[in-house]
């Protein structure tokens, strides 16, 4: 599901190229033509709204299970909150582990008074205000169009 997932945002209007990131295997000082180098980890954030506000929602995450555990999540976590802090952007969205995520800033969306799409999701889903966050911003979360429609 996640790859028709992938492919459907990848064709919608709220696709963010800038926030789609890979980490690769294989050592370019090594192997300076990239041969032999593969995808081991992805990540994308793409454009949600609270309310009429646009702000960036991670998902999906994956990383290959062979080389879970090796930081290549984490690393791609952290390159996009700071690719959207860099940016402008005032918050991402996920939803997670609150144990996982919390590492890296994320707090219940509830505490910053965003509401999940789903209420049982309450516990799980998160917020990470960055430096453009405005206290202001205050509402329910709306993912885009393909998580709500793809199967």
């Amino acid at each position: 599901m996640e790859a028709r997932l992938l492919e459907a945002l990848r064709m919608c209007d709220s696709w963010q190229d800038r926030f789609s990131l890979v980490v690769e295997s294989g050592d370019a000082a090594v192997d300076p033509a990239g041969s032999g180098r593969e995808v081991i980890a992805h990540a994308v954030c793409t454009r949600g709204h609270v309310d009429d506000v646009p702000v960036l929602a991670l998902g999906p995450i994956a990383v290959r299970p062979d080389r879970q555990r090796s930081g290549a999540g984490s690393a791609l976590v952290h390159g996009l909150i700071g690719a959207a802090d860099a940016t402008g952007e005032p918050m991402i969205v996920l939803l997670g582990s609150p144990v996982y995520y919390g590492r890296f800033g994320f707090v219940r969306s509830s505490d910053v008074g965003i509401e999940p799409p789903q209420p049982e999701w309450h516990e799980h889903f998160q917020v990470r205000p960055l430096s453009s966050y405005r206290q202001t911003i205050r509402g329910g979360f709306v993912y885009a169009s393909p998580f709500r429609t793809v199967q």
